[in-house]
């Protein structure tokens, strides 16, 4: 009675548990404490647990490595776009700048194209304008607006190109250089924001415009060496005409016609050079037409003490043709040629005392008398200003002076037609 009031909960008897075990005629029995029922029930519930756990991992093992696998997909994916993004920005950029060098190429190309033209239009012109300036040399005072405002235009025969090598550019700019040649200072200065392809088209443009102006500055001076060449052209003409003196009955005439077909830009250096060339060639004839014309003076500076024409005779005291020009001249005064020409008389010559007589084709001839001595010889060719003896008072004469004719087949005429035109078209010879 007393065993069974007691509480029948575990654990809570004071006494030990005791655990009896029969089997047939053995009885065994275990005495459990209270500590070691609390172990034994941690282990079991730890073992219940962990083997919850594993079972929860073998499960859901495989939506784990899954996720796993496509979390690290997704990664991998977002790396790979990010790699051929930049791939694509390193092409474009490459690509970018192959485009650039490329078309750096093309514009250097024609830049030393256009240098070498000028290179060689400079050599071309080189004799023409050295020419052009002996036979043109300083223009009349009367001058264009070209030749008035000389600061505006150039020397064509120091314009060559700059001393710079246009292929140098695509080496300057891609090591940085933003001012590689002197002309890069006459443009405004690059901004910060401005690419190397920005700075590379403002330098070929300057380049550019500087090859440009050379190009006009040669077009200029030619085109202003053939004007100046036509008008001297036109004012010896214009003076022979008026003096009826011979000329070149072609120069100036212009029976041409056809119809207007505009020049190509590449062939107006050579249209300008041809109309240069013809210019100084028609100047040139008419300057040898009037060099062998006896326009100079035979006695510069010296006073004329009678005129061509009829005149009182200093001897006879009655009316005279007078065939001829006198200039007073003491004795042993030179007397120069007034034009090239050969000697046809060379002695005594009547009323002429010592004469020589210089016959200068086309009819022209001159003779200078009353010589006090005479230095050449019949057959001797001579050049305008040479001299041909020393003046004098030998023959029909009052007094020392120099007596000067110029005939046309023989016949006299007044030596000063001759002269006026001489001192007109003096600047042009």
């Amino acid at each position: 009675m007393n065993v069974a009031s007691q509480s029948t909960v575990f654990g809570r008897r004071k006494e030990p548990h005791t655990v009896i075990i029969a089997r047939g005629n053995e009885i065994r029995h275990f005495t459990i404490r209270p500590w070691v029922a609390a172990f034994c029930g941690s282990a079991l519930a730890a073992m219940a647990i962990g083997y919850l756990l594993a079972t929860s991992y073998l499960v859901l093992r495989d939506d784990l490595i899954g996720a796993t696998t496509a979390r690290q997909a997704r990664m991998q994916q977002a790396y790979e776009d990010r790699i051929s993004a930049l791939r694509a920005q390193v092409d474009r950029i490459t690509s970018r700048q192959l485009l650039d060098q490329q078309l750096m190429e093309t514009k250097v190309g024609e830049l030393l194209e256009r240098q070498t033209q000028l290179s060689l239009r400079h050599g071309r012109l080189g004799p023409l304008l050295k020419r052009g300036e002996s036979e043109v040399g300083a223009p009349p005072a009367a001058g264009t607006a070209a030749s008035a405002k000389p600061e505006k235009r150039a020397d064509v025969t120091d314009a060559q190109p700059q001393s710079y090598s246009v292929a140098s550019v695509g080496a300057n700019l891609g090591a940085g250089d933003t001012r590689p040649f002197s002309l890069w200072s006459t443009r405004s200065d690059p901004l910060p924001s401005d690419t190397a392809a920005d700075r590379a088209d403002k330098l070929f443009v300057s380049i550019n415009e500087s090859l440009k102006a050379i190009e006009s500055q040669q077009l200029t001076r030619i085109t202003t060496l053939a004007d100046n060449a036509y008008r001297n052209a036109d004012a010896i003409s214009q003076a022979l005409e008026a003096a009826g003196l011979p000329v070149d009955s072609d120069f100036g005439k212009s029976d041409t016609g056809g119809p207007l077909i505009p020049l190509d830009n590449s062939m107006t250096f050579d249209s300008k050079v041809r109309e240069l060339d013809e210019a100084l060639d028609a100047l040139d004839r008419l300057k040898t037409e009037a060099r062998r014309l006896p326009l100079a003076n035979p006695a510069p500076g010296r006073s004329v003490t009678s005129p061509f024409g009829v005149r009182t005779d200093p001897l006879l005291g009655t009316a005279a043709l007078h065939s001829g020009m006198d200039f007073r001249a003491p004795t042993g005064m030179p007397a120069k040629v007034t034009a090239p020409g050969v000697v046809v008389k060379a002695g005594w010559n009547g009323g002429y005392g010592r004469m020589v007589e210089v016959d200068h084709g086309n009819g022209f001839a001159t003779r200078y008398g009353h010589l006090s001595k005479i230095n050449v010889t019949v057959g001797k060719r001579l050049n305008a200003g040479d001299v041909i003896g020393k003046t004098g008072s030998s023959g029909r004469s009052t007094g020392p002076h120099l007596h000067y004719e110029i005939r046309h087949n023989g016949e006299a005429i007044d030596p000063l037609r001759f002269l006026r035109v001489g001192k007109k078209v003096a600047q042009y010879l």
